[in-house]
Formats: C-alpha cells, structure tokens, sequence
C-alpha cells in the first residue's frame, strides 16, 4: 500500500514538472512581442514556460478553467474582473489604444467620447477596446486586426480600434493605403503579467526579476529587440513598410 502511494506521488510530480503552459492572445503586435519578452524573463528563474496563442475569449476561458498557468499580457482592469489569476505587479510593456481611420477626412474625433457617433470595427476578446466601446451602438467584432482595418478601408466601419504599434504593423503587410492611424492615442495602458492563484508562488519571484531588468534597462532593450524581430517578421515583404512601421515607433522616444 505505501509502495503505491509512493508512486502515486512520484507520477504526480512528473505531471507537474514540465514547463509552466501559458497563453497569449492571436494575432496582435503586442502579444507577440509579450511572447518574445517573457520566456526571457523566466530564463533567470531558471524556468521554461510554453505559450500558446489562442483568441482573447478563449485564453481567458483556458485561465478560469486552471487548464493554463496565466495569460502573458492584460492590461489592469482585466484583473479585476477575474480573481483567479494574480497579476504580477510590475507592468512589462504598454499599449496604446488608437483609433484608424479612411484618410478622405470623413471622420472627425477630438475624444474617445466622440466615437460613438461612428461605426466601430474591433478584435473580439480584447480588453481595451471592449472597455473604450462599452455601450455604444455600433460595434462589430471581427477574428483579426487586418479584418477589422479591411472594413475601414472598404468603407463598412468608419473606425478601427487597435494598439498602435499592431495597426500600423498590420497596415503595412496588408498593403492599405488608403487608412490610417488617428493623431493621437485615447489611452496609454500598462501590460501585466498574469498567473493563476494555484501558481501564485511564482509572482514574487518574477516580479524581482522584473524590477531588476527595469531598473538595469535590460527590460527596455529587450523590448526593443522584440519589437524590430516582430515588425521585420511581418513587414519582410516590404522594407519600405518596415522602415515606416520604425520611424512610428522612434517618433514615441522622441
């Protein structure tokens, strides 16, 4: 009897040995650079963690259930509305949430109050741009950024809500010329990382971590990094749109 009980605790562990399993949301900018970011972070824990991609409902979903250890990259209201994971707290990355519209001067938004005037295109499952339409009228959710930027070109949404660094991103390798980003972000949000209360012994540690990295600038540079290996990734086809997408970005340093 203690023979198999001894075992039954060994195969446990191995069940709970392998690499830390968490999610990120598809096809946005940020998260793919979150994807490149926090392995690294890990890294000095000594830890290896597996991170899958999944939409923004469904990795929340995967979260709740305990089936996965955290989500990468929320930004701070998502923590609130879901008590079971703890938010490491210091942020790692920020997010601007930015309105992209036709270049034909149809559109006119001097506040994110303005824009429930308009019809809306946006990811579904994303925080930030559910928090900034909650209650207007016209909100069409669609699977991808470049979706919700095609509708906007083709004149069935007046406006495309992202991150900036996503919508300029998925500008350039689409090929879209005739839309572009507001002039100026409705909100900056910070980025957390996210770990499920059964895994909570790991928030501390990798919040030092995070504090050290930030403090030394390695945090910085390695985002930088992260985002010149995402931008060329999905900007290959064009170097043009490449530079382009940098020299956004450089004009935020500035």
């Amino acid at each position: 009897m203690k023979k198999s009980l001894l075992l039954l605790l060994l195969l446990c562990n191995n069940a709970f040995a392998g690499p830390l399993q968490f999610v990120s949301i598809n096809y946005l900018i940020e998260q793919e650079v979150g994807r490149l970011v926090l392995p690294e972070i890990y890294q000095k824990l000594n830890v290896s963690i597996v991170i899958t991609p999944y939409p923004g409902k469904r990795a929340q979903q995967l979260v709740r259930s305990g089936k996965r250890h955290g989500e990468i990259m929320r930004i701070f209201s998502y923590g609130n509305e879901n008590p079971h994971t703890i938010r490491v707290p210091t942020p790692y990355y920020t997010l601007e949430t930015m309105a992209f519209i036709r270049n034909d001067g149809k559109v006119n938004i001097q506040s994110e109050q303005d824009l429930s005037q308009y019809r809306i295109a946006k990811v579904r499952g994303v925080k930030h741009t559910n928090n900034i339409t909650e209650g207007m009228p016209r909100v069409e959710d669609t699977d991808t950024t470049i979706q919700a930027l095609n509708l906007v070109s083709k004149g069935l949404a007046d406006v495309a809500l992202t991150n900036r660094i996503d919508g300029l991103v998925m500008l350039a390798q689409a090929g879209i010329e005739n839309v572009i980003p507001h002039q100026s972000s409705f909100r900056e949000l910070a980025l957390y990382h996210y770990i499920h209360k059964d895994q909570q012994h790991w928030v501390e540690e990798v919040d030092a971590v995070l504090r050290g990295m930030k403090q030394s600038g390695e945090l910085a540079e390695l985002i930088r990094k992260a985002e010149n290996q995402v931008i060329t990734q999905h900007c290959r086809q064009s170097t043009t749109a490449t530079e382009l997408c940098r020299q956004h970005m450089l004009q935020d340093d500035d």
